[in-house]
């Protein structure tokens, strides 16, 4: 039985990070071994969970994954864990468009069997709070909310009225905080800053999220509350490679003899890192190792060549359009990723890393791998896409179905090759992508645990 609770809102902005942030710190700070998680497919404020915790943020996506490796997902990121909190995402009822709840904050928390503790912007009303809370607690009678957190709360006044007004709804205040901007986090164009790229301030944004959190909440009843969870009807989800998952479906991948089959050592598969390329899935990494390869990280912005050995190469998503100038002056790497890429061997990007292989970002040169130019748009192009493999490639044979999410402001043109790597249903149908020798990529992130023998299919061609 893991201890945990789900960090819900109404909607966004009401400081859900904030406040998840801040009892994970402070609650790890007590010399609790805290487990973090994220709801849906955010790769940002894991970073800062994962700064907070010092275990690696996990997310928990039902659109993706499929609702049955909720569970066994939740329970490997928490192994040997004192308590795990989840922060929510968007609303605590919001979830994927025209899907009803699925993916939604409200699913994943009855999925977990978790109390929900509700975080409540409260600067700008007072009784009402209670109307709010009420109708939130009663939507959905296996929701279970806990209780509420009352934050920006303005004065002494101000939270009289709030808790006088909430001591009617049955929902008990857990903690009231202060405007403090010492816990703000920058945003930019796709949401907060990444950890990775301010590095000593997120320190000290967390510490001091920490502290609020600590004196403005009542840490012995949340963690009662997070201890009154019953057990889980679950098995830990195993980095192994197994059969297909299809979205709903339930179970457990098993392990394939696929990485028995690998010579010692196996394929080096180099993964992008660095400030540039920070958005990841810590999930893919445990795959292609459980499937025989070895991983190792580099930092385009850094090395100017790739790992020794390299016979494969991921690059995820993160922010190149924020280091264009300086991806472009690492010419010695761009020319490896460009050899290594026209060798045939396998290569796999998403988004950021589309950006990467193009031949230029904003007028800047890229790697030069695909013929096409990327550039920042004042468009945002969001949301889940259900998506069809168009060509064969080294991720998925033509026909394979996966489900993935579109997150960015650029626009690639042309936005498909000669041979497409998906088609895609909604919100229009379209192909995108490039399927080029080795190279798959993509603006189209995607979760490998969800379908499992994508990544004991990279690793074996790889091999």
């Amino acid at each position: 039985m893991v201890a945990r609770l789900v960090i819900a809102a109404p909607s966004s902005g009401a400081g859900k990070t904030t406040v998840a942030t801040g009892l994970m710190a402070a609650f790890a700070g007590r010399g609790l071994a805290v487990s973090p998680h994220k709801v849906g497919p955010d790769y940002i404020d894991p970073g800062y969970h994962a700064l907070a915790t010092g275990r690696p943020g996990r997310n928990l996506d039902a659109y993706m994954c499929g609702t049955g490796l909720i569970a066994p997902l939740f329970l490997h990121g928490a192994r040997g864990c004192d308590l795990a909190v989840v922060e929510g995402v968007m609303g605590l009822y919001d979830g994927a468009a025209d899907q009803g709840e699925l993916a939604s904050t409200a699913q994943v928390a009855k999925l977990l069997k978790a109390p929900v503790v509700l975080v409540v912007d409260a600067s700008s009303q007072s009784r009402s709070v209670a109307a709010l809370v009420h109708g939130f607690a009663s939507w959905d009678p296996e929701v279970r909310i806990g209780g509420v957190i009352l934050n920006k709360v303005a004065t002494d006044r101000h939270e009289h009225l709030l808790r006088e007004a909430l001591g009617e709804s049955g929902v008990p205040v857990l903690g009231v905080l202060r405007r403090a901007p010492a816990v703000a986090t920058p945003s930019r164009h796709l949401g907060l800053v990444p950890v990775a790229e301010r590095q000593a301030q997120a320190v000290e944004a967390v510490a001091a999220q920490a502290e609020q959190v600590l004196a403005g909440c009542d840490m012995e009843a949340l963690l009662a509350l997070a201890r009154s969870a019953p057990s889980l009807d679950a098995e830990p989800w195993e980095p192994g490679v197994g059969e297909r998952l299809h979205a709903g479906g339930s179970g457990v991948p098993t392990r394939s003899a696929l990485a028995e089959r690998m010579p010692t050592p196996g394929p080096v598969i180099a993964v992008a890192g660095g400030a540039a390329f920070t958005f990841s899935y810590a999930e893919h990494t445990e795959l292609l190792r459980a499937a025989g390869a070895e991983v190792v990280t580099f930092d385009p912005l850094r090395d100017e060549a790739l790992p020794e050995g390299t016979s494969g190469l991921v690059i995820g998503g993160g922010f190149p359009e924020m280091y264009g100038e300086q991806l472009s002056a690492n010419e010695p790497l761009r020319m490896a990723v460009a050899k290594l890429a026209a060798s045939g061997a396998p290569v796999a990007a998403e988004c950021a890393g589309l950006l990467y292989l193009a031949r230029s970002l904003d007028g800047t040169p890229m790697c030069g791998v695909l013929d096409a130019d990327a550039r920042m748009s004042e468009r945002l192009t969001l949301g889940y896409r259900d998506a069809v493999a168009v060509s064969d490639s080294v991720l998925a044979p033509a026909g394979a179905r996966m489900r993935g999410h579109e997150f960015h402001r650029t626009v690639i043109e042309p936005g498909a090759g000669p041979l497409a790597a998906w088609g895609l249903r909604q919100p229009e149908r379209r192909v995108e992508g490039f399927v080029q020798g080795g190279v798959h990529a993509s603006y189209v992130h995607t979760h490998w645990a969800g379908s499992p023998e994508v990544a004991a299919r990279f690793v074996e061609h790889c091999a």
